[in-house]
């Protein structure tokens, strides 16, 4: 069972539960470990918790029919997903990889099922969860489809601070230039320019294998 100190500190959403039901919580999680490039679950795969980000960093995609894959979001430490899937009790729509040595919390669906239908405040935060989740994916189509290069950098940056979605206390997220030009889906080098005329700009700093955001507003409208 997870300890009180490591929900608090992975679930933000646990702050508000009451003690019956934080304790319920902490029965129903368990931890996983993937490595580095491995993958978490495909479509068509049924992953029978709700999951959440404890260390890491993991992107959720997708491959067309032609063979185009399409990176869908990039999701740190803190994110928690997959609640539509669990509500259904349906396949995954999407395949999920981890980009570095991650581990996950998973919370088996009975528990998720129980602070569903007796938990107020767990219930809040899940339409808080959906709405700006929904934002996110009608941005990913807009970004795609309207700005350029160094604007779906800015954008797809801007996302992994989000914050319902990636709640964080500071501005500096450990990323390399790699991960997050896959999480952008781009080239490392078209990435490492984007990055640079974002640095230019005064909107970031970057440093090794770590990116400080110094103007989330701006980062969050570019090319807009």
């Amino acid at each position: 069972m997870i300890s009180p100190d490591e929900l608090r500190r992975i679930a933000t959403w646990s702050h508000e539960l009451t003690a019956e039901e934080f304790d319920e919580a902490r029965r129903g999680i368990s931890f996983r470990l993937y490595g580095k490039g491995a993958a978490i679950c495909h479509v068509g795969d049924r992953l029978e918790s709700w999951t959440g980000i404890a260390d890491g960093l993991v992107k959720m995609s997708m491959t067309s029919r032609a063979g185009k894959a399409v990176t869908l979001a990039g999701m740190p430490a803190g994110a928690w997903f997959g609640e539509g899937t669990v509500i259904k009790d349906e396949p995954r729509r999407y395949e999920l990889i981890a980009m570095r040595e991650t581990r996950l919390a998973l919370m088996r669906r009975s528990t998720f099922l129980w602070l569903f239908e007796h938990s107020a405040a767990f219930n809040r935060f899940l339409v808080h969860q959906f709405n700006e989740r929904l934002a996110q994916f009608i941005a990913l189509a807009e970004h795609d489809r309207t700005l350029g290069a160094t604007g779906r950098l800015a954008r797809s940056l801007a996302w992994l601070f989000n914050p319902i979605l990636y709640p964080r206390e500071d501005k500096t997220l450990v990323i390399s230039q790699e991960e997050l030009g896959m999480l952008a889906g781009m080239s490392r080098q078209v990435a490492n320019q984007g990055l640079a005329k974002l640095t230019e700009q005064g909107l970031i700093t970057v440093g090794h294998n770590e990116i400080t955001v110094l103007d989330l507003p701006r980062l969050s409208r570019y090319g807009g």
